[in-house]
């Protein structure tokens, strides 16, 4: 599984923020979406797309390697933010 740091991101990046709405709506990182882990893990067919490239962070950086891991088996490419969003302050 590929990682990268949050300082790393760029704003034109997919960046997928499955966090809590609340987490999210009291801060995120430029440009993130926030789709819940539970969301995008069952549903993932409606948010992803096989030809792009996503950048998945959740708190700090455990959830999001989970999703991440199904994701990638799944046959996306997917790459997590290591150490999550609490790196990122």
């Amino acid at each position: 599984m590929k990682n990268i740091e949050a300082s790393k991101l760029r704003k034109e990046y997919n960046i997928i923020d499955i966090r809590d709405k609340i987490d999210y709506l009291n801060g995120h990182i430029y440009n993130a979406i926030n789709i819940s882990e539970n969301e995008l893990i069952k549903n993932y067919f409606l948010y992803l797309n096989k030809n792009d490239t996503y950048y998945i962070y959740c708190k700090k950086g455990i959830s999001s390697k989970k999703v991440c891991n199904i994701l990638n088996a799944l046959g996306y490419d997917v790459i997590n933010v290591y150490g999550g969003y609490a790196s990122f302050k």
